[in-house]
């Protein structure tokens, strides 16, 4: 059976190289015109598709806030239509709390065709476009109306694939981008995994495209920055509230804020590098 032992020596390759499949490879075990994960070819490829750990629906049912700084380090995972997978850790976020935030697009309580997945299952993707041309990935949490802003990825998997993504999407020839301009802002992040309107409302724990990974080195409250929202205009006490998180330290984030680290380095919270 020639077809078995050569499926059997891409899983055994596959396992031995790295922890982190080759592209290549996975492709080859599953490779489908429509960009379908479901196995076609190889029970192989199911086996280690199932073994794979995934943040399941008791994660994302908490309060937003809580929500929002539970996000830091955990890995965004993406898989392309060509069997690519993409990972980045989440160093940034920003939480949106509903009705009463001023700043969120379910303000008020108000829900629109746009804003729907806002309301939708803990775990809901909510994305959105700005200047009609950029989108943002929200991911909803417990709360009517309440989601999280995902702002910056660390880039894990697949450096070339986001870096080809985000030359896609500009017009002209482009600069070779480093590293840690790849993720470091929310439209941003969602040209290099490749996120348009198209994933609005899907399941973080049910889609075959998209999903997140427990990360293995979370923060401490002595790691998490917590500082005011950026891009929200003028909206009064709101502007002001520290509902931005991110990891200190870490290069990948959009916008650090000197000010609140010293504040917070002055009471002890951590020492001021």
């Amino acid at each position: 059976m020639p077809r078995k032992r050569k499926l059997l020596a891409q899983l055994s390759a596959l396992q031995s190289n790295s922890s982190f499949p080759p592209f290549d490879a996975l492709e080859n075990l599953n490779a489908t015109p429509d960009g379908d994960s479901s196995p076609k070819s190889s029970k192989y490829f199911a086996i280690e598709k199932k073994n794979s750990s995934q943040l399941e629906d008791d994660f994302f049912n908490q309060p937003c806030i809580s929500l929002a700084k539970s996000f830091l380090g955990q890995i965004l995972v993406r898989k392309l239509p060509d069997g690519r997978e993409l990972w980045g850790r989440i160093v940034e976020t920003e939480a949106y709390l509903g009705g009463e935030d001023e700043a969120s697009h379910s303000k008020g309580g108000k829900q629109t065709q746009r804003n729907a997945a806002m309301f939708m299952k803990p775990g809901t993707l909510y994305v959105y476009q700005i200047y009609g041309i950029y989108f943002c990935v929200n991911v909803s949490s417990q709360g009517e109306g309440a989601a999280v802003l995902l702002r910056s990825l660390e880039p894990l998997q697949g450096l070339d694939a986001m870096r080809e993504l985000r030359s896609a999407s500009k017009k002209g020839p482009t600069k070779l981008l480093k590293d840690w301009q790849l993720c470091n802002g929310p439209s941003k992040l969602c040209q290099a995994f490749g996120i348009d309107k198209a994933f609005d409302q899907r399941d973080l724990t049910q889609d075959a495209a998209i999903w997140m990974a427990p990360g293995h080195d979370l923060p401490g409250e002595q790691d998490v920055v917590a500082t005011t929202r950026i891009g929200i205009g003028n909206r009064g006490e709101w502007a002001q509230k520290p509902l931005r998180f991110y990891l200190r330290g870490n290069k990948f984030v959009s916008v650090v804020d000197k000010k609140k680290e010293r504040e917070m380095a002055a009471m002890g919270h951590f020492s001021c590098s």
